[in-house]
């Protein structure tokens, strides 16, 4: 499609969204008409019908000189990255599930491998179209409507809507050269995190993507990515072999290579590791497990129908044990913290494995609804599984609440959340957020971000 064919068809989507947002009464909810998701709070069930995104899920255009691209803000990042890495290019960080958005990752927090280096998706926002709760279209950027697009971070779409988004690129190379380095001690692989986000490298090369993994307090590993264009034999995720299985080995360094675009997707495959609660990482299983069905967009289906018929703790109840607490949850802590709450959550909370992935955010102004530091190193350490029910509803994620606020941390939004709303408030950009709720949806036609976040109405 051409660009001009992509501004008439984008030009003609937004009318359709707008149509759509007057057609609803003004009592009724306000929500997307999406088929996907990666949230895993409850959600409010409404008989409304959505809003119509049907026209704004392209890439618009890519502007190859520039670094830049304008795209639609129910994009999904498999879509972009195909378009973007044709010319050599990739958004700044691209988080790991294909069917994240790109709007949504912006509204919502993403984060991946480059984030100590890239910052968080919402940073490589030059300008975005916003549908706002009073039904306005708005551009919001550094210059333009500062406060809507300082807040629109982790707002969930209470403030208004993204249709349009234009987002700074990198060049990117054809492979990525990965080293996985094991530690016997979570001390030495934070102190060694740490020393690699100081530097940008690693034993006198740079590195441009770090993550790493925790199956215990003794086996945990960084996995260091480089880009290179040297051409050369690269593993195969997507079949048989399971990424994450590939980086564990007995001592030292183990070397590994993907192209660049399965090396984006790495984890998507096997939903990280959650796949194996599927059967789908069973060799036996696996082999006839069709290889369009291996992605994370179908294991959530199948979360989903878990979910509306209670299959897991109907399995429970019939071997006598309690119900499941769900436990899905990505936190954020402070890079001298972090050995506190690993020790912590090893010691309270069963399970493994454990993400890491280090960030540090690139704009020293901030954002108010979700306000790390500045200059400073966090690392976020993502947990996706369940435990028995403990004495009260949400009790688990309630200690890991706590100890995340004791230690300066913060937690995302996209899974259950507990908090009172004075707790809320102070975390989550409080009076700064209700002022911009007000001057943007004064009658309140989208959710309150506290009633979204955690009352779940």
């Amino acid at each position: 499609m051409s660009v001009s064919a992509a501004l008439t068809a984008h030009a003609n989507g937004v009318e359709r969204l707008l149509a759509s947002y007057r057609a609803i009464p003004p009592n009724a909810s306000v929500r997307l008409a999406k088929p996907t998701s990666n949230l895993f709070r409850a959600r409010a069930k409404s008989n409304a019908p959505g809003l119509d995104t049907s026209g704004l899920t392209n890439v618009i255009s890519v502007d190859q000189a520039a670094k830049t691209a304008d795209v639609a803000g129910m994009c999904t990042y498999e879509d972009l990255v195909a378009a973007t890495l044709p010319y050599g290019l990739s958004p700044l960080v691209v988080p790991q599930l294909k069917t994240i958005t790109l709007g949504g990752a912006v509204t919502g927090l993403g984060i991946e491998s480059a984030s100590f280096r890239n910052g968080l998706p919402h940073e490589s926002v030059v300008e975005m179209d916003i549908l706002t709760g009073s039904g306005e279209l708005v551009t919001a950027s550094r210059e333009q409507h500062q406060d809507l697009f300082r807040s629109f971070p982790n707002s969930y779409g209470t403030l208004g809507y993204s249709v349009r988004l234009r987002i700074e690129l990198e060049p990117v190379k054809p492979f990525v050269s990965l080293k996985h380095l094991r530690f016997h001690s979570l001390s030495d692989l934070v102190a060694a995190m740490d020393r690699i986000i100081e530097t940008g490298g690693y034993d006198g090369a740079r590195v441009d993507y770090l993550d790493g993994v925790v199956f215990s307090a003794d086996e945990s590993y960084l996995c260091l990515g480089v880009q290179t264009a040297t051409a050369g034999p690269v593993s195969d995720y997507t079949g048989q072999d399971i990424y994450y299985r590939s980086i564990q080995h007995d001592d030292g360094v183990k070397d590994d290579r993907l192209t660049i675009h399965d090396y984006l997707w790495r984890w998507d495959t096997d939903w990280f590791w959650c796949s194996r609660a599927f059967g789908a990482q069973n060799p036996k299983i696996r082999r006839w497990w069709p290889r369009r069905y291996r992605r994370s967009s179908f294991y959530w289906k199948l979360i989903g129908y878990d979910q509306k018929f209670n299959i897991a703790d109907r399995i429970e109840a019939r071997h006598g044990r309690p119900p499941l607490e769900r436990v899905v949850q990505d936190v954020e802590v402070p890079i001298e913290r972090c050995v506190e709450f690993l020790d912590w959550f090893l010691a309270n909370v069963p399970i493994e494995p454990l993400w890491l992935c280090p960030l540090r955010l690139r704009d020293p102004a901030g954002w108010p609804l979700y306000p790390l530091r500045a200059g400073h190193s966090y690392v976020n350490v993502g947990f996706w599984s369940s435990v028995p029910m403990g004495p009260t509803p949400g009790h688990t994620n309630r200690l890991i609440e706590e100890k995340i606020s004791a230690l300066d941390g913060h937690k995302s939004l996209y899974s259950d959340a507990f908090y009172s709303r004075e707790e809320f408030d102070d975390l989550y950009g409080g009076e700064t957020y209700k002022t911009v709720k007000k001057t943007y949806d004064p009658d309140s036609r989208l959710l309150d971000l506290y009633a979204k976040a955690v009352q779940r109405q």
